[in-house]
């Protein structure tokens, strides 16, 4: 069997289970804000002072690759803290972040999630296989390449568009990269494309609620990780919604490194895209 073949064959979504219940039980073992803002003392390849939980979470991922590594798989796996790392292969990629909204788990707010993906290919249109566990509300989400997505074993409706006012707004847009400043820079385009924004803290996570047609839309307001995006951007697109990095040269062809190539746009429907791909960003 061809590696790529094997790759697509892999129980991914055992692998990330098990991930997901490792770090469940770091997260209950170290609950309170305290204990959660401890720092390893070292800025991961992202970018981001690492915190111990985000170390714990980490070395529970890549404990399930290194068996997948042992049982004959050959990837490579591209993460937060510890980069590209080579487990003898490069036709698959794994796309980890082990804590997408680490700023909220350490401050014991509602979301926080795992995001694994997988691709084969360089790019965010090779993914195959999409996963995120949102710790707040419990939630799994699943993506699989022409085939679908699920929350909690439920296949996700394609058919729900976006709300929209009398005016032309959206109802409700989430946006990511939070900072003050770069709000200030993009307030104006806001007030003119929805009634309602909401930050959550995690673009997986937020991606998710576009997914389920919760969000009518999202932007990124600065160019993001794949880390971040991978898994949460099929989920998006096998649920019916569209998505673009209006960077890169296709809409789909950011790649899959730790590098902020362009901000993310997220939409229920076509125009919804155009209309955010025009937002300001940093």
């Amino acid at each position: 069997m061809a590696a790529s073949d094997l790759a697509r064959d892999t129980d991914w979504l055992r692998i990330c289970r098990r991930a997901t219940s490792d770090l469940r039980g770091i997260l209950r073992d170290q609950s309170t804000t305290a204990e959660r803002v401890r720092e390893v003392g070292t800025r991961g390849e992202g970018g981001d002072r690492t915190l111990l939980i985000d170390a714990a979470a980490e070395e529970a991922v890549f404990e399930q690759l290194a068996g997948l590594y042992d049982e004959g798989l050959r990837f490579t796996a591209v993460s937060e803290e510890r980069g590209t790392v080579d487990f003898g292969g490069t036709d698959t990629l794994v796309v980890v972040d082990p804590i997408d909204g680490s700023l909220n788990a350490k401050r014991g707010l509602p979301h926080h999630a795992i995001s694994i993906a997988v691709a084969d290919g360089g790019t965010m249109a090779d993914v195959f296989f999409g996963y995120v566990h949102d710790f707040g509300p419990g939630e799994e989400w699943v993506a699989r390449r022409g085939q679908g997505a699920w929350v909690d074993g439920r296949r996700l409706s394609t058919e729900p568009g976006e709300r929209r006012g009398p005016d032309g707004k959206l109802e409700v847009l989430g946006i990511e990269s939070a900072d003050p400043r770069w709000i200030r820079g993009a307030v104006d385009m806001l007030a003119e494309r929805a009634y309602r924004v909401r930050a959550l803290g995690t673009i997986a996570s937020t991606l998710c609620q576009v997914a389920a047609a919760r969000l009518d839309g999202m932007v990124t307001l600065r160019g993001c990780r794949s880390v971040d995006a991978a898994a949460g951007q099929l989920i998006v697109r096998e649920a019916g919604g569209l998505v673009a990095f209006p960077r890169c040269a296709t809409p789909l062809g950011a790649p899959l490194d730790l590098i902020p190539h362009s901000p993310l746009v997220a939409a229920r429907t076509a125009q919804g895209l155009e209309e955010l791909s025009a937002m300001p960003v940093v």
